[in-house]
């Protein structure tokens, strides 16, 4: 039975890395492979599912973690991300810099892909929480969680966007209730939880060992640090690009200047570009050789190995279920279930998420299999669209390649992990739903 498949596979993997410390891809490897001969593969089709999901996730986010952790990384050795995390602390106060922090993580996330979002903006985090002397995931959960919200709730990200079309939803207002929607939910899940956490959880619970390959917790003059404008230019320029594609793609569908803004705005491009750009401006312009840039780029590189290992991992792990059909079995014991369309889109997505990690299967299976509600129901389409984006960003658990972004990016343990990261997708999710049914009322 699927669902018991689903259950092995996890509680094997927690089992494996939990009690025998083994590590985490060899763990998700041999937890895929269990699962797809428990659905009846044989061990050579189980090995090839397992291989396409690490090509295809591994594949898919190399340009980017490498770029992203080595401009993350030429930020924090030259002084720039301290520079700009002391003006951000100088300007709005030690009191108010989480929100400072949420805010740019909002503003970000509209058009940044979660993963991207995390790796150009954790080093930030760290430097922010350095220079305000709070706790790293006092600054850093309520980013990730602005992140991860705005990638499942609002266009013009591609999975949201997506889903709309699906419900045949108005982009603009599935734009603007998705906006009513996060805001709440991020502040609820992000600033308020970890203030919570703060009072209740065990003294240092907040405090997280940096990855040293990741970040350098260098205190620079302030004759070391570069300008504002050059270190602010360098992390928010892929930002930039992809804002660009996004608008472009938006106002003139058919400019001729697509054929350099689909290419300048993909995630990957964009931060090799941002690499290139700012290995000029923080690096040679300020003394560094090519051949310091180049030691920086591989210094990065060593730090983000394991972690793309392990995210490669956690994708073979959810195309074994894929391809077990999982999805479609889930699916099918929901559709006929008597609750609330609203209610049924999000609990169909949040048990895919659970089930098979990905947010985006789980919001593009649940719009597919709920989208003809949209017509016999009258329910707003838009509403459904988000239903369909708050199910599939709840419970992040292991068989989410962001769960182990996070956890690696934060060096925290499983347990950890679980406690902060997949109860703030969680809230966010409910919240979410809470919203939506209240929208419901009115729209």
């Amino acid at each position: 039975m699927p669902i018991v498949s689903v259950v092995v596979g996890v509680v094997l993997l927690l089992i494996l890395m939990m009690f025998f410390n083994f590590s985490a891809f060899t763990s998700l490897i041999i937890a895929s492979l269990t699962v797809g001969m428990i659905e009846g593969m044989t061990p050579v089709e189980a090995v090839k599912a397992v291989e396409t999901g690490l090509g295809n996730s591994a594949g898919s986010l190399i340009m980017v973690i490498i770029f992203g952790a080595a401009v993350g990384k030429l930020l924090t050795d030259t002084g720039g991300a301290q520079r700009i995390a002391t003006t951000m602390v100088n300007t709005f106060g030690r009191k108010h810099v989480q929100i400072a922090a949420v805010v740019t993580a909002f503003i970000v996330g509209i058009a940044m892909f979660f993963e991207t979002g995390v790796v150009v903006l954790i080093p930030l985090v760290f430097s922010i929480a350095m220079v305000a002397e709070v706790p790293s995931l006092y600054v850093g959960l309520p980013v990730i969680t602005a992140l991860i919200t705005m990638h499942g709730f609002v266009p013009p990200h591609p999975g949201a966007t997506a889903v709309a079309e699906i419900f045949k939803a108005n982009l603009g207002l599935t734009l603007a209730y998705g906006i009513i929607v996060a805001v709440p939910a991020i502040l609820v899940a992000g600033p308020l939880y970890t203030r919570l956490l703060k009072r209740v959880a065990k003294p240092g619970f907040l405090n997280v060992e940096i990855p040293q390959k990741l970040y350098t917790q260098k205190v620079f003059t302030e004759e070391e640090m570069p300008s504002f404008i050059r270190s602010i230019i360098c992390a928010v320029l892929p930002i930039f690009f992809i804002l660009l594609k996004t608008a472009i793609d938006f106002l003139d569908p058919k400019a001729s200047v697509r054929i350099i803004t689909n290419f300048t705005g993909s995630a990957g491009p964009a931060l090799f570009i941002t690499f290139l750009v700012s290995a000029l401006l923080l690096g040679m312009s300020r003394g560094k050789t090519i051949k310091d840039i180049g030691k920086t780029l591989n210094e990065s590189t060593a730090g983000i190995a394991m972690i793309l290992l392990i995210i490669a991992g956690g994708g073979a792990f959810k195309q074994v279920l894929v391809d077990g059909q999982i999805d479609k079995y889930i699916s099918n014991l929901m559709v006929h279930a008597p609750v609330s369309p609203l209610v049924l889109t999000w609990l169909i997505a949040i048990i895919l998420r659970l089930s098979l990690g990905s947010a985006t299967v789980a919001s593009m299976t649940a719009a597919g299999i709920a989208a003809p509600l949209a017509h016999s129901t009258g329910i707003s389409p838009e509403l459904l669209a988000l239903a369909a984006g708050a199910g599939s960003v709840g419970l992040s658990q292991v068989s989410d390649a962001g769960f182990w972004i996070v956890k690696e990016y934060f060096n925290m343990s499983i347990k950890k992990t679980f406690a902060t990261w997949t109860v703030s997708t969680t809230i966010v999710s409910i919240i979410g739903l809470i919203i939506l049914l209240i929208l419901d009322i009115f729209v």
